[in-house]
């Protein structure tokens, strides 16, 4: 765990300001749309929880779950219950294996997950059971009469996959995480005319799709750096092997 002594000093100078923005935005539009306070809540730890997942800590899946029980309540009042099943019932579950798996596998210092290099069918299996996943779900979303069903189902299926792509430490859990935003930017602006207060969810998403567009520039960066130490230790290694 970062100290607070040692958290300003975590972050590069972009990612202090990123995270800035994004809380000043939030906060913002809460006073000119002040609404739910416990959506209020969930966006400023969703926004902090992506600052932590751009640079591969294992602290955001703990806000990650935390995030997902505040946005299910949120999703629940506003009868969006694919959002409340894709967060509370899905994405918090996923968020802790996620920990589980990141804190097995720590690079070096400790202080980031070590980025792995998936073999092709791994990529297979996350998405064909995002599928299974997503079919399954349509109908129960169908019955329970969901308002924007295609879309709200098309966001259970981007959710899953960019929590099985976190899982097995890829780079391109930010890509899906980022059509992800996209899609909840679309559902809650269909919400607004039933009450423009939802404006702030719109923009809270686009910051969001904004954090994870970075997070998937970082990972490669830390999976490059990642490599090149790797590389380093291994030419040295072969050098004693050889004296």
């Amino acid at each position: 765990m970062i100290s607070m002594k040692k958290l300003w000093h975590y972050f590069s100078w972009f990612e202090k300001a990123l995270w800035f923005v994004s809380i000043t935005t939030i906060i913002t539009l809460y006073i000119i749309f002040p609404g739910d306070v416990i959506s209020f809540i969930a966006s400023l730890i969703g926004a902090t929880s992506l600052i932590f997942l751009a640079k591969g800590h294992f602290l955001t899946h703990i806000l990650t779950i935390v995030f997902s029980v505040l946005y299910g309540i949120v999703s629940f009042q506003t009868h969006y219950y694919s959002e409340l099943i894709t967060y509370a019932g899905m994405t918090g579950p996923l968020a802790l294996i996620a920990l589980i798996t990141w804190l097995k596998h720590p690079f070096d210092d400790k202080k980031e997950v070590e980025v792995a290099h998936n073999p092709f069918y791994k990529y297979v299996i996350v998405f064909v059971l995002g599928g299974l996943v997503t079919f399954g779900f349509y109908f129960l979303l169908a019955y329970l009469e969901t308002p924007n069903l295609v879309w709200a189902t098309i966001s259970i299926f981007t959710s899953f996959v960019a929590c099985g792509l976190s899982i097995i430490r890829s780079p391109y859990y930010a890509l899906m995480y980022a059509a992800n935003d996209i899609v909840l930017v679309i559902l809650w602006s269909l919400q607004l005319q039933n009450d423009v207060a939802y404006l702030s969810m719109v923009i809270n998403f686009a910051v969001f799709l904004i954090n994870d567009i970075y997070g998937f520039i970082n990972w490669r960066r830390i999976r490059s750096r990642q490599m090149k130490k790797k590389e380093a230790v291994d030419f040295f290694g072969d050098l004693n092997e050889m004296k």
